[in-house]
């Protein structure tokens, strides 16, 4: 089927700072190689079908996705139309600016549990609005376009922040309770190769572990364990799909004492051992591709 297409595009070339707003980003290779982005997908008509690291997501009309740049992101379906939001940490850094937009840990993250939001009339109504704006401003070429394309993506990830807000029952009252959360995970994610245990988090956060297993639960969080199981899993699984490296060196990187250890974690995380979950994964990939070959 013919589909008009919207590409807009900023780059800043001494910074290497990119935004882009795309109604086609599965037609475009390069752009889904590129591991720098983070993504908002959002879908206006119809249905998606994504592979997000491996695994299926389906996205109705009516809903967001926010992928980090460390997911691998590959489009099965596309019935329907949707929008795609990316930018880079060199366009605008979430770890920098995280007192501006207090995404980090809530929108993106680095495990591979995706993030989806069902978005109200209301909520749809402000995207809508907002990447209008956007698309006006991409057009624009004078020497402001970069700091009003900044300025608008930055109210962007704050509405969205404020959606994921409202579904976690965040509120005034217990804001700061939610904060720590979200820094846990935030810390997770910068210190998973390096610390493993529920005590060296809580000891950053200045929390007990009781405490901090009591806001998990609390706010319907997987436990503090889980957490940071679940960020190691997600990086060995990358690992292991998407790169050659062995058994051994990725128990190297991941911080493991060595490679019997890493492997006993990998096969109680996913049943599988790591020779048996890319013999897996590889056989899948290829059975996806001839599932795409055209018929005549």
């Amino acid at each position: 089927m013919y589909r008009n297409t919207m590409n807009l595009s900023f780059e800043n070339s001494k910074i290497k700072g990119k935004v882009v707003l795309t109604d086609s980003l599965d037609a475009n290779p390069a752009l889904l190689k590129d591991k720098t982005l983070y993504k908002f997908i959002w879908v206006v008509s119809g249905q998606l079908e994504l592979d997000v690291d491996h695994q299926v997501v389906v996205l109705n009309a009516g809903q967001l996705l926010t992928l980090s740049h460390l997911h691998h992101l590959e489009f099965v379906r596309v019935d329907g139309s949707y929008f795609a939001l990316m930018f880079n940490s060199n366009f605008y850094c979430i770890y920098g600016n995280d007192h501006e937009v207090s995404c980090n840990g809530l929108l993106f993250h680095g495990s591979s549990h995706v993030v989806v939001f069902d978005l109200s009339d209301q909520e749809r109504r402000k995207i809508e609005t907002l990447t209008g704006i956007m698309r006006e401003e991409f057009e624009s070429r004078d020497h402001l376009q970069d700091e009003m394309l900044r300025v608008l993506l930055k109210r962007f990830i704050i509405l969205c922040t404020r959606v994921a807000e409202n579904r976690q029952g965040v509120r005034k009252e217990n804001g700061m309770q939610f904060e720590t959360i979200r820094k846990f995970y935030v810390l997770v994610d910068t210190h998973f190769k390096e610390k493993k245990q529920v005590q060296e988090y809580a000891d950053m956060l200045n929390k007990s572990p009781k405490t901090l297993a009591n806001l998990l639960s609390t706010y319907q969080q997987p436990s503090a364990i889980r957490v940071i199981h679940n960020r190691v899993q997600a990086e060995a699984e990358r690992l292991l799909l998407y790169t050659s490296k062995s058994s051994k060196e990725i128990a190297l990187l991941l911080g493991f004492e060595d490679q019997a250890t890493f492997s006993r974690f990998f096969k109680n995380a996913t049943g599988l051992s790591t020779t048996g979950y890319r013999k897996k994964n590889k056989n899948q990939g290829e059975e996806t591709q001839i599932d795409k070959l055209p018929t005549l």
